[in-house]
């Protein structure tokens, strides 16, 4: 594993954020963490770039504790929602400074990427939108060569094409040279395109971790309808996430979809059973909201 989390407790003042958190990311893996504002997501990436100290657990980066650990820092790009940087400084300006802070730091490769951006280098900062700022900080974080990329809202205030050109570009980097991407989004969406695995978190833990494919085959929408109306029990079935009634037509989202809940439903002897689309979105709402694990 590149990424590893063990246990990791974080309090800011009196507040637990943070409650035993585990997480692994394989090299050339892309793994989403959604959840609602206030769940812990920014406080978990602050513990894994090394902003934050853990108080409980472990973080590690191939093995070694991110926090106060300069060399291991250098393997690590970090694109964060909001980028503070000095805001009079011109692009070129930004160029020299990451060349004396990363060693493997390519003003060539900042280039080379750049060609598809197509920022002016000597523009300044505080007169780049917030979208050029996003691409300035993705090509930068690049630049170094990461073994580890985080990203906290990439595609935030990127229109349509640029978003496609960053998620080439990350696709990119994980296939030719196998680095570990976490991204923490609301853009359900972009994560569902890219994604290998995806983490929701909840009120500080990650109640639930899976690969995409393992979601969309445990978790389904189903439009049941029944003659004389569903059994009470059908809402605790083991099987069952959701049961939304309305008049004689029951939607159910289930968490472990198969053929022996198929079996129980077709022994109510219903009218009808048809299955919905459920997108990422949907299934976050329903795992959110159920506090679902598996």
């Amino acid at each position: 594993m590149v990424i590893e989390v063990k246990g990791l407790y974080k309090r800011l003042g009196d507040k637990e954020v943070l409650k035993n958190i585990d997480l692994a990311i394989e090299p050339g893996h892309i793994f989403g963490l959604v959840g609602e504002n206030g769940a812990g997501k920014t406080t978990l990436i602050k513990c894994l770039t090394g902003v934050y100290r853990p108080d409980g657990g472990a973080v590690l980066i191939k093995g070694q504790a991110v926090y106060d650990n300069p060399a291991v820092k250098e393997s690590i790009g970090y694109i964060a929602d909001q980028n503070q940087y000095f805001p009079s400084y011109r692009i070129t300006e930004l160029l020299s400074f990451y060349s004396l802070a990363y060693p493997k730091f390519s003003r060539e490769r900042f280039r080379e990427l750049n060609r598809t951006f197509a920022l002016p280098e000597k523009s300044r900062v505080k007169e780049l939108s917030k979208g050029m700022q996003m691409r300035l900080t993705l090509m930068l974080s690049l630049s170094i060569f990461p073994q580890v990329l985080i990203l906290d809202e990439p595609t935030s205030g990127l229109d349509p094409i640029a978003k496609r050109s960053v998620t080439n570009l990350l696709l990119e980097e994980v296939e030719s040279r196998g680095v570990a991407i976490l991204i923490s989004s609301h853009h359900l969406g972009d994560l569902e395109r890219i994604c290998d695995t995806i983490g929701i978190m909840a009120q500080g833990e990650i109640i639930s971790s899976h690969s995409l494919e393992e979601m969309k085959a445990n978790m389904r929408k189903l439009q049941v309808v029944f003659s004389h109306g569903a059994p009470p029990e059908l809402a605790s079935w083991p099987e069952v996430l959701s049961v939304e009634a309305v008049g004689r037509i029951h939607y159910i989202v289930t968490k472990n979809y198969g053929d022996g809940l198929m079996a129980k439903l077709q022994g109510l002897k219903p009218l009808l059973i048809e299955e919905m689309p459920l997108a990422l979105e949907d299934m976050f709402i329903y795992a959110a909201g159920e506090g679902y694990q598996s």
